[in-house]
């Protein structure tokens, strides 16, 4: 049974992520973060766990703490997916209703993963920061079939929707959100060969297939 003190601490490890994540140092006081609960009762709570290590500068998490947090950020960051891609709720709601799968626990390890696997295993969240990956990740395979796919698996004639672009390549991203291909547009699959042919709008794309590759969609 998850306690609220359990909850406070999951909080706290979220804002050390979080702040770590942003190439910052935790101050001792999580830099004067507001929360609805006392910070310092569920940071000396999470270092007498092994979960955080209290310096006199900074606060760190050990390795179990990295764990946990980890589990936290990957199940809020795949909700935030699901809401978005998926239910299409709105920003504001998408965020509340992640913090309340989160925290709540709704979502277990293996939902979590069968989440992911749901979702074809996503990069990031919404607002293009990383979810960190799962055991479902490295195996990449499911006994769900990934309601987000990449492109190059599509069907040719069908209608799509661009959920992201796993892209590295800040190059490729900028050529292919001057073609309009960016997250949240909607394309049609003509062919495969001997270029990946789509239709954005009024204009005809040819793409290579490592970028098809890296263009996940929702059917439309």
């Amino acid at each position: 049974m998850v306690t609220h003190l359990d909850h406070d601490i999951e909080e706290v490890l979220e804002r050390l992520w979080t702040v770590r994540e942003q190439g910052s140092a935790a101050p001792p006081d999580l830099g004067g973060q507001e929360f609805d609960f006392d910070p310092g009762a569920a940071l000396r709570e999470a270092a007498r766990r092994g979960l955080v290590a209290l310096c006199a500068d900074r606060v760190e998490l050990t390795a179990a703490g990295d764990a946990r947090a980890a589990g936290v950020i990957r199940r809020h960051r795949l909700a935030e997916r699901l809401l978005f891609d998926v239910i299409h709720v709105d920003a504001a709601s998408m965020e509340a209703g992640a913090c309340e799968l989160e925290h709540a626990h709704i979502l277990s390890d293996e939902a979590t993963d069968r989440v992911c696997a749901f979702l074809g295993h996503p990069p990031t969240c919404p607002h293009e920061r990383p979810i960190p990956r799962g055991r479902c990740c490295e195996k990449f395979a499911g006994e769900l079939r990934p309601l987000v796919t990449p492109l190059s698996e599509g069907t040719i004639g069908a209608d799509y929707r661009i959920v992201f672009i796993a892209s590295r390549s800040h190059r490729r991203l900028d050529r292919l959100c001057a073609l309009g291909v960016v997250p949240g547009a909607q394309l049609r699959l003509h062919q495969r060969q001997p270029a990946y042919m789509i239709q954005v709008g009024a204009t005809d794309i040819a793409v290579e297939p490592e970028i098809a590759a890296d263009i996940f969609v929702v059917p439309r």
